[in-house]
């Protein structure tokens, strides 16, 4: 029976890049489990494994081999569609670069997880979508695009954009690397405030060790191999 509390398990993971003998196994069996409310940093230098980690969670990729176990489903034997579908049902993802649609206001980003999903987006959709713009403190700027926002203020609309799907885990992507000190310690504590409150399960990648201290766990990855999780 699947842990009722088990967000995210990565059993016995391996991807390997290339055929023959150009072949690079890039993820030696990696062993991780999240629980719901966990909020981890993943660590290790250039190279380690940390983006090829990150989109196998993220169901971006399909391992060699091994299995993510996301939400209680195991996802090795899902076709593209089925994954895309977990995907969109549970995880929510944050880059380094907001990647938001530049035509389009903060609410009308905000919504497009909805409309994916859904292809339309209902007054329910619409309120819920602003409450997520106050909640990261940009309510009142709902109607700007991403032209007429600062840097920070795009990351907090990219925020809203990935709660909007109400996920089970956040994927971040250095979230904080494009920024200055002060506006990365400001969307760090966003994050903080939204694990508290929501009791949403985290996954950071960051280079920063300032904010992998201020994480609950740090799991350190070097050559596709997991050499350290604990507390920071």
């Amino acid at each position: 029976m699947a842990d009722a509390n088990g967000v995210l398990e990565l059993a016995r993971l391996r991807h390997t890049y290339g055929h023959g003998e150009t072949a690079c196994e890039v993820l030696h069996g990696i062993d991780l489990r999240l629980q719901q409310g966990e909020f981890a940093a993943l660590i290790g230098p250039s190279g380690s494994g940390k983006s090829t980690l990150l989109n196998l969670v993220g169901l971006l990729e399909t391992p060699t081999g091994g299995d993510v176990i996301l939400d209680g489903n195991a996802t090795a034997g899902l076709d593209d569609d089925a994954r895309t579908a977990l995907r969109n049902r549970a995880l929510g993802f944050v880059f380094q670069f907001h990647h938001l649609l530049p035509g389009f206001s903060a609410l009308e980003n905000v919504l497009m997880p909805r409309l994916a999903r859904q292809g339309r987006a209902t007054p329910a959709d619409v309120s819920d979508a602003m409450a997520l713009l106050d909640a990261v403190g940009l309510g009142q700027l709902h109607g700007r695009r991403p032209s007429e926002l600062s840097g920070g203020q795009q990351q907090r609309v990219a925020i809203a954009r990935a709660l909007a799907g109400r996920p089970r885990l956040l994927l971040a992507d250095e979230p904080t690397g494009n920024l200055d000190t002060h506006t990365a310690d400001e969307i760090f504590a966003l994050f903080r405030r939204i694990n508290a409150e929501q009791g949403l399960t985290f996954l950071v990648v960051t280079h920063d060790p300032r904010l992998a201290a201020r994480c609950d766990r740090v799991v350190r990855l070097v050559d596709g191999r997991i050499v350290g999780d604990g507390p920071p």
